[in-house]
Formats: structure tokens, C-alpha cells, sequence
């Protein structure tokens, strides 16, 4: 129902409080002002000593208004907090962020159970009751429907749910699944407890987000593409689009909605599988070719003329460019069959960076841009796959090559942040909206825009994001539309994992955060 214009908001209420306060407080320390003040007038000390007298006046004004401040504070606080979320789950418009149950200080106090008996009370309100509307009062009265209704339309609901293709999975604040439907892709163990099996690649999984939500988050929402529920090998792999929603202190705190998309993605998982088997084949031809154009060039670079010069460096960065792409392809594969597995050992963003310095050097060229280095070399020394991350590196600065404007530059540095190296590759060129940097890192996404101006396969950043948090550091990128963009590869320095990476023969499982507990999330680094 719409708010009138003479309607109170509940937020209102809180002025009113503070303008009550303030008059009680300093008609209070008035009275008290003007008590002591006649009790030193009769025993004398307004004649014998004025300014002992001003002095106790002010001194009794001061510390009587801050104390009366203070104590008013503490005892509003709990009434302020459970104002604003009341304010919260009536849908008032407010800039206030509502409270948090988990607080450490709700906790101790016992106030958590007061917010999530609001949050509980209203998530479960629309539940409990049926409501009509009526034409001449405009009120709504509540209706409680016949307990065998209720049952009936529960299991028609129930009937309803199961015959279609899409999963929905209901969860209690433990996790628990509480409800699902036929569709919904379930597991079994080996005692018998039912849980979810979708398999998220990376970090970004599941439960890390409720995680999140149940530390900072009263109400959420967030989708996930193309998740599997099986591994490439596996019969009968489907693919979903989840929807999660999440309701702080509800009975049913999740609520998962799985799109079934697998018509979809499965026509391009299984070009991927071709793709890479051809892949494979063609590298073999690939590396003879930029071996010959390497001899070739070497051997007649007396004779060749300035312009046979440049095609000659022109067919190297698109021999290198095509094997980079073929290599995206084969990593993508494996990284989907979750044989992303290396051995990582010390070494500097430099020494990374030099293995394709020249290739760097060529492409810009080849493209009108200037490439600036700015790496420091007394930069810690990472753990790192030199292989992997050069791919990363060149993933980077190739598109950004591709992205900028005739001319533009492309500059490459770094710092270090606490336990972490950063790698940036700033460009200045088209940029990007915000609802693109959203879809970045997906395998084979690819804005509109960038498919019609720049070739490509759509898998390099996500491969990118692949290597990296194999190395259990991070990958982001901040953008503006038409003014460019900056990628950031973050790294841990080796001093940080050292241990970590002794202890498991310099394998990289030990970086690597595997999802555990009520979710069958396979983990791709475990091969």
C-alpha cells in the first residue's frame, strides 16, 4: 500500500526521542545547577570565595551534562539498534544499515536473539497468514487458512515443483537441505546424509558466499553460470544457473533456484572437447613453424630490406599469438578436468616477466602501442610456475594491447602489499561498463561489443583466473567505460608459503582453499 504524504515513518521516531532527551537532560541539570547553587549561597560561599563558587557551578555543569550523555548512550544503544531493524524488515526507506546478529557485542549481551526474533518473525510473517484486502477499509485481515488446505496446497506446490527441470533446494540456518525437488542435483554418503553437489571452480563457491552473508548480510541475492554438477567424465553432466537467497533468522534461511541450462552449455563443453583435441595436434606444426621463422630471420637478416624486416616480425607475433591461444585451450581443458596441479618455486616478478619480454615487445610494436615496464627489482621474490604465470602475464598485456587506442600505452608495474606482490597492466583505452566486468572471468564470455572489434576465444582471462588462484593469490580488474582499464594479479611472497610449500614437495595443494562440509564442491586442484 502506498505511503501518504502525512504518514509517520518509524524512523521518525528516533528525533522525537532526541529532542525528549535533550530537554529532560538540561531541565535536569538546571534544577541541580540552581540546588547546589542555593546550598553554597547559605553556608556562605558566594561572599567569602566567587570564583570557587563559579568554579563548582561549572565544573557540576560539565561533567553532570557528559555523564548524563554517557549513561543515556548506553542504555538508548539496544532500543536504537532494534529501532533500525524494525526499520529494516518494514521496507522503510533509510540510509541506516541495519544490525548485524553475529555482532561480537550481541553475543555477550544477548541482544543476537532479540534481532533474529525480528528478522525470524518477519521473514515468517507472509507464512503464517493469508491476507485479503478490503474495498472499503483498504486494511489487510488476516485469514488463517484450515490446516487441511494448507496441506493440500503443500503437496500440490510439492507435485508442481517436481515436474519441472529446474532444481529448488531449501536450507535451515545449519544448512541443512530442509526441501528439495526431484530435479535438484543431491548426493548421498556413506551414512546417508544428503547434500548438495555442484562443482564450483575457484573460490568463489557456495558456501564462501554464505559465509559472507551470515558475518555481514541481512538479506542477499547471487547468481552463479554454467556450474556442473558432475565432472567432465561423468554421465549424465548437467549444467545450472544458480540463484541463491538469502534471509537472515528465516526457517528457510536459503533458497537455491537452479536454472537448467544444459542445452546450452553442453554444445560448447563438447566443441571445447574437440577444440582441444585439435589443439593438441596442432601444436606440434605451430612450433615448427616459429622455430623456421626464428632461423629463417637470423640467417637473412643481412639481406632482408627494412620492410621484409617487419613482416618477418609480424609473422612471429601471430605464430606466438596462435600458440598462446592454443595453450589457453589445452590449460582450459585441463583446468575444467581439475588437473590444474604444478610445482612452484622461488623466483621474481622479473625473471617471469623476461621469459616474454621480446614477444611483449614485438606485439606492441606490431600494434602501434608503447609498453611500459615498471617493475621494480627489489621486489620480494614470489612462489610461481614461470611458465603459468608468463601465460597470465601475456594474457594481460596482450589484451590490453588489443583494448587500447592507435598509439595508447600500456603500463606494467608492481608493489608489494603486506604478504603480497601486485602486478598491474594499466591501459587507457575503450574500457568497460559495469555489467561486462561482472561476466570477465567466465569461460567463453565475451561482450557484444568485443566480439564485433577485437578476435578472440573468450577463455583467456578465465584460464588467467585459473593459474592464478592456483597459486593461491588473486586476479581483479577495475574499469571505466572509454577510459581504460587496470588488471591486478596479487601474489603471495615466498617467505609467506615457504613452509607450506616445503611440506608438500613444492606442490601447490597446500595454497589452494578446498570447499568442505555440507556442499560436495569438487575441488579442480586435486587431479
Amino acid at each position: 500500500m502506498a505511503v501518504n504524504k502525512q504518514q509517520k515513518f518509524a524512523k521518525d521516531f528516533w528525533p522525537y526521542v532526541y529532542r525528549v532527551v535533550a530537554t529532560v537532560i538540561i531541565t535536569s541539570q538546571l534544577i541541580v545547577l540552581l540546588v547546589i547553587a542555593v546550598i553554597l549561597y547559605l553556608f556562605g560561599f558566594y561572599e567569602t570565595n566567587l570564583v570557587a563558587f563559579a568554579a563548582i557551578l561549572l565544573a557540576e555543569a560539565v561533567l553532570g551534562t557528559v555523564s548524563s550523555v554517557a549513561i543515556y548512550k548506553l542504555v538508548a544503544q539496544p532500543m536504537k539498534d532494534m529501532l533500525a531493524a524494525v526499520i529494516h524488515v518494514s521496507g522503510e526507506p533509510t540510509a541506516t544499515t541495519p544490525p548485524n546478529p553475529n555482532d561480537a557485542r550481541y553475543e555477550q549481551t544477548g541482544f543476537k536473539d532479540v534481532l533474529q526474533t525480528i528478522y525470524g518473525l518477519a521473514s515468517s510473517d507472509s507464512d503464517k497468514h493469508t491476507t485479503i484486502l478490503s474495498s472499503a477499509t483498504d486494511a489487510p485481515a488476516p485469514i488463517t487458512a484450515p490446516v487441511p488446505a494448507v496441506k493440500l496446497a503443500a503437496t500440490m506446490l510439492e507435485n508442481a515443483l517436481n515436474e519441472t527441470n529446474c532444481g529448488f533446494v531449501v536450507m535451515n540456518h545449519q544448512r541443512n537441505i530442509t526441501f528439495a525437488n526431484k530435479a535438484a542435483p543431491l548426493s548421498v554418503d556413506t551414512n546417508g546424509v544428503t547434500s548438495l553437489s555442484l562443482i564450483f571452480n575457484g573460490r568463489e563457491t557456495l558456501d564462501a558466499w554464505l559465509e559472507e552473508c551470515d558475518k555481514n548480510a541481512v538479506h542477499a541475492e547471487h547468481t552463479w553460470s554454467r556450474i556442473a554438477d558432475k565432472l567432465p567424465e561423468e554421465d549424465n553432466r548437467r549444467f545450472f544457473d544458480v540463484i541463491a537467497s538469502y534471509d537472515k533468522g528465516a526457517e528457510s534461511e536459503v533458497v537455491l533456484s537452479l536454472i537448467d541450462r544444459t542445452h546450452l552449455y553442453e554444445v560448447s563443453e563438447q566443441e571445447l572437447d574437440f577444440i582441444a583435441f585439435a589443439a593438441h595436434e596442432l601444436r606440434g606444426p605451430i612450433t615448427v613453424i616459429r622455430g623456421y621463422l626464428d632461423v629463417l630471420e637470423d640467417e637473412l637478416k643481412d639481406v632482408l630490406k627494412d620492410d621484409q624486416i617487419e613482416l618477418f616480425h609480424r609473422l612471429t607475433v601471430s605464430a606466438n599469438r596462435l600458440s598462446g591461444y592454443i595453450n589457453n585451450i589445452l590449460n582450459t581443458s585441463r583446468y575444467d578436468r581439475r588437473h590444474l596441479k604444478m610445482h612452484l618455486a622461488e623466483t621474481t616478478v622479473n625473471e617471469v616477466y623476461d621469459t616474454i619480454k621480446d614477444d611483449m615487445k614485438l606485439r606492441a610494436s606490431a600494434q602501434n602501442r608503447l609498453l611500459a615496464i615498471n617493475i621494480p627489482s627489489d621486489l620480494p621474490t614470489i612462489a610461481g610456475d614461470t611458465a603459468s604465470l608468463s601465460e597470465v602475464f601475456g594474457n594481460l598485456i596482450d589484451n590490453a594491447i588489443k583494448y587500447s587506442n592507435e598509439g595508447g600505452s600500456i603500463i606494467v608495474s608492481a608493489a608489494q602489499k603486506g604478504d603480497m606482490v601486485e602486478i598491474y597492466v594499466e591501459d587507457h583505452g575503450i574500457g568497460m561498463p559495469t555489467s561486462v566486468i561482472g561476466n570477465l572471468f567466465q569461460k567463453f564470455y565475451r561482450s557484444h561489443r568485443s566480439r564485433e572489434t577485437v578476435a578472440g576465444t573468450g577463455i583467456g582471462l578465465y584460464i588467467s583466473k585459473a593459474i592464478v588462484e592456483s597459486h593461491g593469490g588473486n586476479i581483479s580488474v577495475r574499469s571505466e567505460d572509454g577510459r581504460g582499464s587496470t588488471f591486478t594479479v596479487s601474489l603471495p611472497t615466498y617467505t609467506s608459503v615457504a613452509d607450506k610449500l616445503k611440506a608438500g614437495d613444492n606442490s601447490n595443494e597446500g595454497l589452494i582453499e578446498h570447499g568442505e562440509g555440507w556442499i560436495k564442491n569438487h575441488s579442480m586442484y586435486r587431479g
